[in-house]
């Protein structure tokens, strides 16, 4: 995504409208010079490609683009390092420690790094040069830190990911945002609530997988106290939706004038059919968490004629919906849904099982962690219609065996 700063974008009345690159030679040309910028500075400081960028930005009027797209380069697709025989910090106290038994300093300062050069190489058992000790001293700086490893995308993938990191910023100030997802592939919703749930976005959910759902979020700009991790948690979700096949979006936007200082309303909408935005997501990833996978790896293992599968049904809740972890089906028929409550806030716990109570799913098997405090969260697990099983730190499959025998 990018910061604030280089967002660009006019007003059409009350619609904003966010900056789109076209596919073209010309905009092609610019991502390539980046691209190539990037990679000629490979194994160089960040300091020296930040110099190698704005000699290249120049006096161009097109600054903030240029800037975008190194800023997306430079963000995901790049790795910087800190190159150091030891941790800096480690490294600054010895020398600092060795510079004050040896006076004058600017005279003794050969003799100082050479000093710990030797000391250094010792303790590692391998030679430690003079220049090692030199660039190491302050290789933790951000500047200093260097470029490792670039996996240089193509022009148009770039030109992609700055479009749509566009279309994110303008959520960062959002209050309201109502997605309508209309009828779709359930698989395609599995991954758009998985990834709300993975943010920890607010959101009310209604409708069905037969006709569809809508979707209310509250935006940053919403909350009792604005908080720059939630705005850009709901701009994550974005390239999550455009995995959905038809779907439209409408958001209210609080934002501020530049001139006047005052807060104005803004609207933006978005539409599967007429907005070209490629997402950079996966489809989608087998497990949510360590505990998941090592169920589902024990269960692999287990002889049974139980059938595990993952997330394979949507269960209606009140104002919301659930998409239990995994489906335990029998050759005779019988089928549960388990639903894995490991680590979260207490408000989270609260909704959710108080959602369970109204859901009507009587094959719903909840598998819950002794570390929740469900006492602090207000939930009496006493008055829950569905199965329970109590975890410590992994999910055995022979207690759930139990259940479902």
């Amino acid at each position: 995504m990018l910061p604030s700063e280089l967002l660009i974008y006019r007003q059409n009345g009350e619609t904003v409208v966010p900056k789109k690159l076209a596919i073209d030679d010309r905009t092609c040309g610019l991502a390539t010079e980046q691209i190539d910028c990037f990679t000629e500075c490979l194994g160089k400081t960040q300091g020296e490609l930040n110099q190698q960028l704005l000699e290249l930005e120049g006096n161009s009027p097109e600054y903030r683009v240029k800037r975008g797209l190194a800023q997306l380069l430079r963000n995901h697709f790049s790795t910087f390092e800190i190159i150091s025989p030891i941790e800096p910090q480690i490294l600054r106290q010895k020398v600092f420690a060795q510079a004050a038994k040896n006076h004058p300093i600017p005279r003794q300062r050969n003799q100082t790094l050479e000093a710990i050069a030797h000391h250094l190489s010792q303790e590692l058992k391998r030679r430690v040069t003079l220049e090692e000790i030199e660039t190491g001293l302050y290789a933790d700086l951000q500047e200093n830190r260097i470029l490792t490893q670039f996996d240089p995308p193509i022009p148009e993938a770039l030109i992609h990911r700055y479009n749509l990191a566009q279309v994110q910023g303008i959520f960062y100030r959002a209050s309201n945002i109502v997605i309508n997802a209309h009828r779709n592939d359930p698989g395609e919703y599995k991954l758009l609530f998985r990834y709300l749930k993975l943010f920890q976005l607010m959101a009310y959910i209604e409708g069905d997988a037969d006709t569809g759902f809508t979707i209310t979020i509250d935006g940053p700009a919403s909350l009792f106290k604005a908080s720059t991790r939630y705005g850009l948690a709901l701009a994550k979700m974005i390239p999550a939706l455009l995995h959905v096949s038809k779907w439209s979006l409408q958001a209210k936007l609080q934002q501020r004038d530049p001139y006047s200082g005052n807060t104005r309303t803004g609207r933006f909408s978005l539409n599967s059919d007429r907005d070209q935005l490629v997402t950079h997501y996966p489809p989608g990833k087998p497990y949510d968490s360590m505990l998941e996978t090592s169920f589902a790896n024990s269960w692999a293992k287990m002889k049974t004629e139980w059938r595990l599968e993952r997330e394979v049904d949507l269960v209606p809740l009140p104002g919301s919906v659930m998409i239990p972890d995994f489906r335990l089906v029998h050759p005779d028929g019988r089928d549960f849904l388990l639903e894995i409550v490991g680590y979260w806030r207490p408000e989270y716990l609260k909704k959710k099982f108080f959602q369970v109570r109204r859901a009507d799913a009587n094959n719903l098997i909840l598998a819950v962690s002794e570390r929740l405090n469900l006492e602090k969260a207000g939930v009496k697990f006493t008055e829950l219609p569905n199965r329970l099983i109590w975890f410590k730190d992994k999910l055995s499959p022979k207690v759930v065996l139990e259940i479902l025998e």
